[in-house]
């Protein structure tokens, strides 16, 4: 099946998504690598307020290059999604609806994926210059002495997806061995 939704939309479609489903995704997204993902459990650890509200949230795996004068953002493809594994079940336990990037997840992120009603989508790795024509603003929200894993808000519209992981128990990296 083919989708074209929004980001605030998610939870909505979450539930008929299927593995090979493809999305044109607009709307509010966030990247955070490793070193992001790292203080943002610190400060979650401290009881201090994190970058942004958790809740309906969707995290794009992504360290966009530096912006060229006249785009809203430079190369901005999609980074290995498995080193992010020991966050995502407790950022999908606290209302994350959706994570994109690209390979495969633990067995525990499958998990925190049905249990929250939530989706894992992939980008096409190697394309970042082609899907930054998808992000039409970026601006830097946390940690930007973190230079390209700094946390950025983008805005997408009709990014290209498709549904790797969804919450029926349907994995693509399983099924399509």
């Amino acid at each position: 099946m083919e989708y074209k939704f929004s980001t605030n939309e998610i939870k909505k479609y979450a539930k008929d998504l299927r593995v090979g489903d493809r999305v044109l995704l607009s709307g509010k997204v966030y990247t955070s690598r490793d070193a992001a993902h790292k203080r943002i459990f610190n400060s979650l650890e401290k009881g201090e307020k994190i970058p942004y509200n958790i809740d309906g949230a969707s995290i794009y795996y992504a360290g966009p290059t530096p912006t060229p004068k006249g785009l809203a953002i430079g190369s901005c493809g999609p980074t290995t999604s498995s080193r992010m594994d020991p966050y995502a079940p407790k950022m999908l336990d606290m209302g994350l609806y959706s994570m994109i990037g690209k390979g495969p997840r633990s067995k525990e992120v499958e998990e925190a994926i049905n249990r929250n009603g939530a989706v894992y989508f992939c980008a096409v790795g190697g394309a970042g210059a082609l899907a930054s024509k998808c992000i039409t603003d970026c601006k830097v929200i946390a940690y930007d002495d973190l230079g390209c894993e700094s946390v950025k808000q983008l805005m997408f519209k009709d990014f290209p997806l498709i549904v790797a992981i969804d919450c029926n128990g349907g994995n693509l990296f399983n099924t399509g061995r």
